[in-house]
């Protein structure tokens, strides 16, 4: 259940209050000069009447720096799955992908507010706050289904945590020696990729770790995945986009102690021989887009495309 926090004004339930639109507010790791800018939301959602819930870490952070009006405190997923109508992600694209694993399945829309550096998924500017409360209020806005990745063992247990919707990746351990990646796709073996390790990608994670190691851009609509091999040892290896409805099958061959597996930002250490399946997920995430905001339009200012003068 909630934890109320302690309000110098409480609010009664009435009729305007049952309309009141809720919104959840995320956030963690924040420096201190991105306070101004928080405050510059809770005062708009203040103005515009919403009901106010906090996460108790971003609550931590700026209970004495920044004046919260009315609100209530949450902690976790269970807190918020029937409440809210949207979340807000303070901070950047990391912060977005933590976001993640608290709304799960909840289909809760999820808006990010960038208060980071790069901001794919956190693409609304900070300067713009007003504007994006406004448009929620206002109902001026799309909501985006993005597919995500579902990683299965008999040998391991994810709590309830098993998805991913960037990137699942497999890595090496140790600096100087490569592991061996053998991918089935479908049942039909594709490769064994000699290498650093090995991205399985979301059209959302095309921007983030698999374009860093080559892999191509993917429109979120495009239903595929992609398979990208980190640093491969055969430079005629290259990544292969498949589509979203297949099933990979990956076990790893290392020699030295184990290799690393991460869930988007989560990771756990494994050792050989452990049978994993990537598959896509059951639900999707619901991203909020403001209407003057476009896929080839966040590509082209968050890659610097056009910055040439040519163009």
């Amino acid at each position: 259940m909630f934890i109320f926090a302690l309000l110098s004004k409480k609010r009664h339930i009435n009729n305007t209050d049952l309309e009141m639109i809720k919104i959840g507010i995320y956030g963690k790791n924040l420096k201190s000069d991105t306070f101004p800018f928080i405050q510059t939301l809770f005062d708009k959602l203040k103005l515009v009447g919403a009901e106010v819930f906090v996460h108790n870490e971003i609550f931590g952070l700026v209970e004495n720096s920044v004046e919260l009006y009315d609100y209530k405190i949450f902690s976790g997923y269970n807190d918020i799955h029937q409440y809210l109508d949207f979340l807000i992600s303070l901070g950047g694209d990391g912060n977005m992908l933590s976001t993640v694993t608290l709304v799960r399945d909840s289909g809760i829309p999820v808006i990010g507010i960038n208060l980071g550096r790069l901001g794919f998924l956190a693409s609304i500017n900070k300067e713009h706050i007003h504007k994006a409360i406004d448009s929620l209020v206002q109902k001026n806005y799309s909501l985006e289904s993005r597919s995500l990745l579902k990683l299965s063992s008999p040998h391991l247990e994810f709590e309830n945590m098993n998805f991913a919707l960037n990137e699942i990746s497999i890595y090496k351990k140790l600096p100087n020696s490569m592991i061996t990646v053998n991918v089935h796709v479908n049942g039909q073996y594709l490769n064994s990729y000699w290498s650093d390790g090995l991205i399985v990608a979301t059209p959302t994670g095309s921007t983030a770790y698999s374009l860093s190691t080559g892999g191509p851009i993917l429109h979120p609509d495009s239903q595929n995945f992609i398979i990208t091999p980190i640093a491969p040892h055969n430079l005629s290896v290259r990544p292969v986009v498949i589509p979203d409805n297949s099933v990979v099958q990956l076990q790893v061959e290392e020699r030295d102690g184990g290799f690393l597996l991460s869930l988007d930002s989560r990771t756990i250490e494994l050792k050989s021989g452990i049978d994993l399946t990537i598959e896509k997920e059951t639900f999707t995430i619901k991203l909020v887009r403001l209407s003057d905001e476009n896929f080839f339009a966040t590509i082209r200012a968050k890659l610097l495309w056009g910055i040439d003068k040519r163009n």
